[in-house]
């Protein structure tokens, strides 16, 4: 319960640092968009041409083939596994059970009162009304 508590405290806390912090950044901004008045457009000054100075060409060296030695085989030699014998499983005899006869259920037959006479009402849906006249 302490913990619920704790968490809404920060975020009550939270909610209020955020509306206090944007509404007077939000103040800040009318005013300077009020207070300053338009820059006189300048006139659009000519565009300098740029030349780029030519790439030179790099010779790379050549590398040399290097031939690598063979890897030797490694040759593994296991020893041989014992011989194992499993013994047969015993067959197993299962006994055969007979259930005694189940006696018969005798379901007593109820019969219910009527129901009671509910009077039908009709009450116009909202979402079934036409849409109002323009």
């Amino acid at each position: 319960m302490a913990g619920n508590r704790s968490f809404c405290l920060a975020l009550v806390m939270s909610c209020a640092l955020l509306i206090a912090g944007s509404s007077s950044t939000c103040h800040a901004a009318r005013r300077l968009a009020d207070d300053t008045t338009p820059a006189a457009a300048a006139a659009p000054a000519a565009v300098p041409t740029v030349t780029f100075p030519s790439v030179p060409s790099v010779t790379l060296p050549t590398v040399p083939q290097v031939t690598l030695p063979p890897i030797p085989s490694i040759a593994v030699t296991l020893p041989p596994m014992p011989k194992v014998t499993v013994s047969p499983m015993p067959a197993i005899v299962v006994p055969k059970v007979t259930m005694a006869p189940m006696p018969a259920i005798v379901v007593p037959k109820v019969t219910l009162p009527p129901m009671p006479f509910v009077p039908s009402v009709n009450v116009p849906m909202p979402t079934l009304a036409p849409p109002p006249s323009a």
